[in-house]
């Protein structure tokens, strides 16, 4: 298909700066493919010991429990895409510096747990300003096709680097798969210093209406625990919100340890090592780019409902491990798996992005990021030392039965089974009209089901956000040669957002 094909077909293409995104979640994830692959087989080829391995993973994951606040807030005050940069150069230097000392020689333990950590804190926050930057590049009525195609190109990439790295691990070293990576992370940044949409921070530009009233006599702004604080209330306003995030608490904890600890381990014991790890997250990898595809066109009527349910079939992959099955039958597990969870994150993206209002969606995601990884560290401490005492399958069935446990319990909540799309989708026409979702059909444009930006034809909307995108920056453009910053168009739609009445 030409280029101009692929933009009538897709008209979200025809945004530069979403191209330019495109690009960097293509090289990104696939140098975290190399990562993937590289990481375990290091630790396994300098220490032969699945504990030492729980104790790298787990350095790897802890610094979420700080650094995803941090990142939040940072990615609500900064534009997301330098925060990207921050956290992409230090996952280069930790991942780069790791092949580095595994190329040239064994890595002491302290040494491989710090440097994870290093790169353990990029991805903390990395995750609310990517969470954050989608949105402010593409009108809200192609953020589901936006977001899938962003999915897409992520899942192709890691894919691709996974694959890759299963290869050069068999025959070369882990090491020069870790180099690779840091390689990778560091071509990213010309193409994320090139977004030019969203180049100021929400928060200093449009900076909530009750912020203004605490803070807008004297001029300054509010303080980092006032903004937590903020996340953390409008993160807990919503019960389906908590309730997912509490049951993925204890699903990535358990398949962390089952899958990232134990499952290499099982893989080199009974597989054929690197090469079959390799093509095990290469299927799961290729698995999320089928899911994309199909959440292109496919919308569940209860969302919630999906994520939960999905939530438990990730159980899947501990069982599959579990019983040893043919290295076919678990590739075929974790392809089939990946197409869901694909199809659950563009649902979970575009529902958070629908409901929460823009200039805290960074904070909130940094909650929620936390409240999923949170024990995910635990998972990996424990997982190592099971396995040596119980037995690899044993221990891989408990986290079976823990993911389907969790599952069974979110489904309690009323939201979960009652939210539906065509609810989603009147809320956000309210937000962005600045209605009352409830006041019925005639309260203005935004109210009533099935109306908003969602409605209006593709190409009509992609015009007139670029319209407005020029306007705006005209417009910011002349005021900062003679006055200081002040709040821009992404301001009324904020506090329109803000002060919409939201009842998920």
């Amino acid at each position: 298909m030409s280029r101009g094909g692929l933009i009538r077909r897709f008209p979200v293409l025809a945004i530069r700066d979403f191209r330019l995104l495109l690009a960097d979640r293509l090289i990104a994830p696939a140098s975290v493919g190399f990562s993937l692959v590289g990481v375990s087989f290091a630790v396994l080829k300098a220490t032969n010991s699945p504990t030492d391995l729980s104790y790298v993973l787990a350095a790897q994951i802890a610094p979420s429990l700080i650094f995803a606040l941090l990142g939040g807030v940072a990615a609500d005050r900064f534009p997301p895409q330098r925060v990207i940069i921050a956290a992409n150069l230090m996952m280069a230097l930790g991942e780069g510096t790791f092949g580095i000392l595994v190329l040239t020689g064994r890595p002491p333990l302290w040494a491989m747990m710090g440097l994870e950590a290093l790169t353990g804190t990029g991805v903390a926050i990395f995750y609310p300003a990517s969470q954050a930057l989608l949105p402010r590049l593409v009108p809200p009525g192609m953020l589901q096709e936006a977001s899938a195609i962003s999915r897409l190109a992520m899942n192709t990439g890691q894919m691709s680097g996974a694959a890759v790295a299963g290869l050069l691990v068999a025959a070369t070293s882990p090491g020069l798969a870790l180099v690779l990576c840091g390689i990778g992370m560091v071509s990213t940044v010309p193409l994320l210093r090139s977004i030019r949409a969203g180049q100021e921070g929400l928060r200093s530009g449009a900076a909530s209406e009750a912020a203004d009233g605490a803070s807008g006599a004297s001029g300054t702004a509010p303080n980092m625990l006032t903004e937590l604080r903020e996340g953390w209330s409008e993160f807990r306003s919503h019960t389906w919100l908590w309730v997912i995030v509490a049951e993925f608490c204890v699903v990535m904890m358990a398949w962390y340890g089952a899958f990232s600890v134990l499952g290499p381990v099982v893989a080199r014991a009974h597989l054929g090592g690197a090469a079959a790890w390799g093509a095990i997250t290469a299927a799961d990898a290729f698995g999320l780019i089928a899911g994309g595809l199909v959440s292109l066109r496919f919308t569940p009527r209860r969302p919630m409902l999906f994520v939960v349910l999905t939530g438990g079939a990730v159980a899947i992959s501990p069982l599959s491990l579990a019983m040893i099955l043919p290295l076919a039958a678990i590739c075929a597990a974790s392809f089939g798996l990946g197409v869901f969870v694909e199809m659950m994150m563009v649902q979970w993206t575009v529902t958070m992005v629908r409901n929460i209002p823009p200039d805290k969606l960074a904070r909130v995601s940094s909650y929620d990021v936390l409240g999923s990884v949170m024990a995910m560290p635990a998972g990996a401490l424990i997982a190592g030392p099971l396995g040596s005492a119980i037995g690899t399958s044993r221990a891989e069935y408990a986290a079976a039965a823990a993911i389907i446990l969790a599952a069974a319990l979110a489904l309690i909540p009323r939201d979960i089974r009652t939210i539906r799309n065509d609810d989603a989708d009147r809320l956000h026409g309210a937000a962005a009209a600045g209605t009352d979702p409830g006041a019925g059909p005639g309260a203005g444009p935004g109210a009533g089901p099935g109306k908003g930006p969602a409605v209006f034809h593709r190409t009509q909307t992609l015009l007139e956000y670029e319209r407005n995108v020029r306007t705006d920056t005209a417009t910011h453009a002349t005021a900062s040669t003679s006055s200081p910053p002040q709040r821009t168009a992404i301001a009324p739609q904020s506090g329109a957002a803000e002060t919409a009445e939201r009842p998920i």
